[in-house]
């Protein structure tokens, strides 16, 4: 068997992330269209329809998300996917100059909704994540899987993330890169600061 469904998420023995985001896009389109009638409605305002997104089909597409480790390309996908969710509710729009009509670009899109985006959410929930897997100490099962590397020698070609990757990456990224994550996230105070600057990075 090369996958299983343990606890709603799609386990890999590649440790591939693919194809469970795969199953989080089918999983987020179901709950689109239980609620497509409410969407496209002029009675709701932009405010109730964004709220409806990120308390209905945003935690379906991001369940589990607090494990994943993600390489540009799957962050890629899931910007994509959501840009496509946002584009349905408001469909399409008429130039002001030209008359035509097309499709809102992503610009636009940023525009119309503040909310935080899909992978803003995901790298808060796995810097929480990462904050109570260090506090966990070396003999808890959860803590020995997100952190420990894999025995054996894994196939040819440019060694896949692991999670623990995503957290150093991020730290790099602030700065932070030669500090050890698990000391720092055991004070709280300190670990907080190192959060919020990672939570306001841009997005590429």
């Amino acid at each position: 068997m090369e996958q299983l469904k343990y606890l709603g998420t799609t386990l890999s023995t590649k440790n591939s992330i693919q194809e469970e985001i795969k199953s989080r896009f089918k999983s987020g389109n179901v709950c689109y269209h239980l609620v497509q009638n409410l969407l496209p409605s002029s009675l709701l305002s932009k405010n109730t329809e964004t709220k409806i997104y990120t308390t209905i089909i945003l935690p379906v597409v991001v369940y589990g998300c607090e494990t994943w480790s993600l390489t540009m390309r799957e962050e890629y996908r899931l910007r994509v996917f959501e840009n496509r969710m946002l584009r349905r509710r408001d469909g399409l729009k008429r130039d002001s100059v030209t008359g035509e009509w097309g499709k809102l670009h992503n610009e636009e899109l940023t525009d119309l909704y503040s909310s935080p985006n899909t992978i803003w959410v995901i790298k808060q929930r796995r810097m929480r994540r990462a904050e109570h897997v260090a506090c966990m100490g070396e003999r808890r099962g959860a803590y020995r899987v997100l952190v420990g590397k894999p025995e054996g020698k894994g196939p040819f070609g440019r060694p896949r993330y692991i999670w623990e990757d995503n957290i150093k990456m991020k730290l790099q990224e602030i700065g932070l890169g030669g500090m050890d994550w698990i000391d720092l996230a055991q004070d709280r105070d300190r670990w907080q600061a190192p959060v919020s600057a990672i939570m306001n990075l841009p997005v590429p």
